[in-house]
């Protein structure tokens, strides 16, 4: 498939509006994990690694417990609703953690800031049939996936340089920003409601059958356990490098207003 096929997905206004809002969120979300790692990293000191591997279980819990019941909630409310929810909560949880001043706060702040995002995660994959058609659906999938990979590389990078021009705690300013943003866009979407015969079941019947069937499907089963490893190798990375730069580098926060 030609790279620049996917764009033409683009010309469909709402996923248009749909796929900057998803795009400029998951901006957010590496800001998220640099101005953590760095926060941690003022509140423990040598400790750091140990508040970063306790807050990166937090998500991973916030997203086992919410995420099968995002998937099927979504069915049953209007999502551009929900959308906007999870975006708006996440600005207010955001432009709180510049304020903490105790370990304990981060793990709170953390845990509600990555339950909004465990709502927000497969509401949105699930909107774009709704925005793009079942047909077209493919192509806005395909593109949303390959933007979710490139910005978990370049996210990254670009939160380094937000850090290199800001102070650790202002990062989350910035990233509150990214989350209003993603929630106007969606603001300006039409109504995303579900269509009434697609619900047909309980809540919990669904919520136990899309789970058992990642276990049932090989390829679905071996994607997640890529994934699992992934995860396991990029948390890693995050918990050793903060304290690696900032005691073994001896590099620290650039000079300017910070709380």
């Amino acid at each position: 498939m030609n790279v620049f096929a996917l764009f033409t997905a683009l010309k469909n206004p709402r996923f248009a509006r749909l796929y900057s809002a998803q795009a400029i969120s998951q901006i957010g979300d590496a800001l998220t994990w640099v101005g953590l790692a760095l926060l941690a990293y003022q509140l423990a000191r040598a400790n750091a690694a140990v508040v970063l591997g306790t807050a990166l279980p937090l998500r991973v819990l916030a997203f086992v417990i919410f995420s099968p019941l995002a998937g099927v909630v979504t069915d049953r409310i209007n999502r551009k609703w929900l959308l906007i929810t999870c975006d708006f909560g996440r600005v207010l949880v955001s432009a709180c953690l510049p304020f903490v001043h105790t370990v304990w706060q981060v793990y709170v702040l953390m845990f509600v800031l990555n339950t909004f995002t465990a709502f927000f995660t497969p509401t949105n994959q699930a909107t774009i049939p709704l925005v793009m058609g079942q047909d077209d659906a493919g192509q806005g999938f395909a593109l949303s996936s390959a933007t979710t990979e490139l910005i978990n590389i370049a996210g990254l990078g670009l939160a380094g340089v937000a850090a290199a021009l800001l102070s650790g705690r202002n990062l989350f300013f910035l990233d509150a920003v990214t989350f209003l943003l993603s929630g106007l866009l969606i603001l300006t979407l039409p109504s995303l409601q579900a269509q009434q015969g697609e619900v047909q079941r309980s809540t919990l019947s669904d919520i136990r059958d899309g789970t058992s069937r990642l276990w049932r499907d090989p390829p679905i089963r071996f994607a997640l356990l890529m994934e699992l490893v992934a995860a396991i190798a990029g948390a890693l990375i995050l918990v050793g490098t903060v304290t690696h730069v900032k005691t073994d580098l001896h590099l620290g926060d650039p000079a300017g207003p910070a709380f």
